[in-house]
């Protein structure tokens, strides 16, 4: 059974910070890409940053220059710095990780997991 549990979400008023994280946790053989994702009301889901296992981050226009993605692969954590946060940042923000497991005969497969969402709220 994997998880990915995020911590960081709140109310933060515009030009703030906030700090995400997100651990994975479970029967885990390796991680590759793990990234983070938003949704705002009435909108879909959009990738915000990606990294992947080698450290290799990509951005959303919209983020490039504001948010930094991290990862400790001993930890099997990634994080989301935020800076300059304006009032469109507010969403829920996902954790999302490719994890690969193994299970009896060495039997592996790769699928994609997701957090149960954190609240990030940009206003005055």
């Amino acid at each position: 059974q994997v998880q990915l549990v995020e911590s960081g979400g709140g109310l933060v008023q515009p030009g703030g910070s906030l700090r995400l994280s997100c651990t994975a946790s479970g029967s885990i053989f390796s991680i590759d890409v793990m990234g983070w994702y938003r949704q705002a009301p009435g909108n879909q889901r959009e990738l915000v940053a990606g990294i992947s296992s080698t450290n290799t981050a990509t951005y959303a226009d919209s983020v490039r220059g504001r948010f930094t993605i991290s990862r400790d692969n001993a930890k099997k954590t990634v994080n989301l710095q935020m800076n300059t946060l304006k009032p469109e940042d507010t969403a829920v923000f996902y954790c999302n990780a490719r994890i690969q497991t193994c299970g009896p005969s060495n039997l592996c497969k790769m699928s994609t997991y997701w957090g149960q969402g954190t609240q990030v709220t940009v206003s005055s």
